[in-house]
């Protein structure tokens, strides 16, 4: 990137650009080289002449959302990060006679729950907990508990190219397990989701059941991804890893969680190469004994 690049880009975001930004402070892993630039995004007018901007010069961009499903390699990221912050972080509508509401893609999932909670909007318990932001669990398709983000979405707002905005409503999105179909380069904007009335202190307890069934069963107490491997069909990568005797198992500063096999843990100074490392190593073992090739849930990017 060079200087007339960020020169450029400079005078598109202003404050909102910074270089070569380590990602280990944008991840919840907590590891990750550096990011050639990283961007706040903080309304939608800038975001179309930053995005339209990369395109023309052929300059790679990924949404990070809180990096809570997100892998960066040691040797870095090139292009620019893109968090959604400020007006992309607030409810934009609601409705007091039917029960929705449009939040933005960069609100954190506890920001909404808390919010739904509070004014007797059921939908969205599930999500209690889960450490990511509206747009990423959209494009993750994030769920717990059996429930999953498509079931409560009736339409998402998306950025293509060119600065193009496009609504889609719930029949035209392609949700799949752990993901939705989108091409390369669009970003989430924003969320309308259908919910439910229900009485705020109902809601509120199924919120505190939900956090206290995650707290018992996955090490929230330490840097993670979150589940690492998507569940086989008809079992759980959880318990495949626990099977092949790898709970508990560290390379460098990464452990696979002894609480639950499907968590990574960083015990304080991991590198994104311990983590990895453990990655491969559950997928061949688990591989040779059950003849069954995990899948990665987690998103790997970065200068291999």
């Amino acid at each position: 990137m060079d200087a007339h690049i960020k020169k450029r880009m400079k005078e598109i975001g202003g404050e909102a650009i910074l270089f070569d930004v380590p990602m280990s402070q944008y991840t919840t892993l907590r590891v990750g080289g550096n990011v050639e630039a990283l961007y706040k995004a903080r309304n939608l007018g800038v975001l179309k002449k930053m995005m339209t901007f990369l395109i023309d010069e052929g300059i790679p961009y990924l949404v990070t959302g809180r990096g809570s499903n997100l892998l960066v390699r040691d040797e870095g990221l090139k292009g620019i990060a893109i968090i959604l912050d400020e007006s992309f972080a607030v409810i934009e509508s609601t409705s007091l006679e039917e029960p929705y509401i449009v939040v933005g893609a960069g609100m954190p999932l506890y920001e909404l729950v808390d919010f739904c909670a509070k004014e007797g909007l059921a939908g969205v318990e599930f999500l209690a907990g889960i450490p990511g932001t509206v747009g990423g669990g959209v494009a993750m398709n994030a769920g717990s508990w059996g429930q999953e983000m498509k079931g409560v979405i009736n339409e998402v707002t998306i950025l293509k190219d060119r600065g193009i905005v496009e609504k889609r409503d719930s029949l035209r999105l392609n949700f799949t397990y752990r993901g939705l179909d989108l091409n390369t380069g669009q970003i989430i904007i924003n969320a309308r989701l259908n919910l439910e009335f229900d009485n705020p202190a109902l809601i509120s307890k199924k919120v505190v059941s939900n956090m206290q069934r995650r707290k018992e069963r996955f090490p929230v107490d330490m840097p993670s991804a979150g589940s690492i491997f998507k569940n086989p069909k008809g079992d759980y990568a959880g318990r495949l890893i626990d099977a092949v005797g790898l709970k508990g198992k560290m390379i460098g500063g990464a452990m696979i969680s002894s609480k639950h096999a499907n968590f990574i843990v960083n015990k304080g100074d991991a590198s994104s190469s311990d983590i990895l490392a453990l990655m491969d190593l559950a997928k061949v073992k688990v591989r040779d004994v059950f003849n069954i090739q995990l899948l990665p849930e987690i998103k790997v990017v970065g200068e291999a």
